[in-house]
This record gives C-alpha cells, structure tokens and sequence, in this order.
C-alpha cells in the first residue's frame, strides 16, 4: 500500500555518517520541523547499478541542501558493509567520497515498513520460515516533508536505476505549493507557470499551453 499522504514510518538504527562515522541510533526524527528529506533504498552494497545512483545522489548533494533537504541512502546491508564500500575508490568499483547517511537495514523491517523489500517470508510444507523472492529492498524513494509525512514515492524494479533530476524537480514542485498555494502541472518545472486548483485556474492554464 501507498505511503503518500501518511506518516513515515519511524525507525532506530545503525547508519553510516560522512562516509567514516558508524553511529548506532540514526533516525529521520531529526530533521522534522526544519528540514524535507529524500530517503532512498537500494538493492545491496558493492554491486553495479546501485554505485551509478549512490554517486549521483552526491553530485547533485549541494542543490538538495540548497533546498533545504536531507538525502538519507538505505540497503539491508550491515553498517560494517557500508563502511568498507566508502572506503573503496571509485575506480574499484566503491563509492568513496560519500558524505550523506546510509542505513543499516540488515533485519529487514525498514525495507518492509516502507513496502520496498523485494520478497517476504513465510512457511513452507513442513513448517519452516523460508523468504521467497529476493532478500533486498526494491530501488524506492521517498518525499518526506518537514512534517514527517510521505508526499511522494517512487519504487523501481531491481534493474531500473533513478533520474536524481526528477526528485529536484519535484522537491521544487513541492516547495512552489507550499508556499503559493498552486498546484504544478504536468512537466512543470522551477520557474513556469504552475496554475491554482479551481476550474477557471485550469481552463486559464490550458488555454495559454
């Protein structure tokens, strides 16, 4: 089921700080009341696409702080594991020089809170708790504003990486109706015109598009 509109769901775990600091009670809480966050999952730790978005994530860090938003990365990976990727270069494969957190979800409940694990467990013919499908979290990403509450996900299959452009656009989407009172068209983008939610506001905006 959708999150949008609801509570994130809360959490305490191990993370990964400035690419070096293991800290043992990360949580989102922190940043409610004064900061939106784009919390994303993927799949596992020293694999292939999943260094392409971590890396791109951070290329694109200053225009998300710009705004006012923390990037939070997660995977059902231990902290451990994380640690040792940060500290491997690019050029073999790691994703040095990240600074935002990343999650330690090695029991699996974040993933599975936030609808993103890629399987779920149940029992077999003769009793045993087996998982069925894969033991990783679904490529999900997640608009979380100032309130705690989810405004925008997005769940991508195991192969499919994201376009970290489109969760700028949409954080400036989100901070346009926040502060005008507008609702954002379709490929609206920072800077056009958005149009007001009534019939007249609409049939204004279409009739100049």
């Amino acid at each position: 089921m959708s999150l949008v509109g609801k509570k994130a769901p809360n959490f305490s775990t191990a993370a990964v700080l400035d690419g070096e600091e293991i800290v043992e009670n990360f949580s989102l809480e922190q940043y409610i009341g004064h900061k939106d966050v784009v919390f994303f999952f993927y799949p596992k730790d020293f694999t292939f696409v999943c260094p392409t978005e971590i890396l791109a994530f951070q290329e694109k860090l200053e225009e998300f702080e710009k705004r006012g938003v923390a990037v939070v990365g997660a995977s059902c990976d231990t902290e451990e594991s994380h640690l040792a990727w940060l500290a491997t270069p690019k050029a073999h494969g790691g994703i040095e020089g990240v600074t935002y957190p990343l999650v330690a979800d090695a029991a699996k409940t974040i993933a599975h809170n936030y609808g993103v694990l890629a399987g779920e467990w149940n029992y077999n013919d003769a009793g045993e708790l087996t998982f069925e499908g894969a033991p990783v979290a679904y490529r999900g990403t997640f608009l979380i504003d100032k309130n705690g509450v989810v405004r925008q996900e997005t769940i991508n299959d195991l192969p499919l990486g994201r376009n970290i452009d489109e969760m700028i656009r949409l954080v400036d989407a989100l901070h346009h109706v926040e502060q005008f009172g507008e609702v954002c068209p379709a490929n609206w983008e920072e800077g056009k015109e958005a149009m007001s939610a009534t019939k007249e506001g609409v049939s204004a905006y279409l009739a100049k598009n």
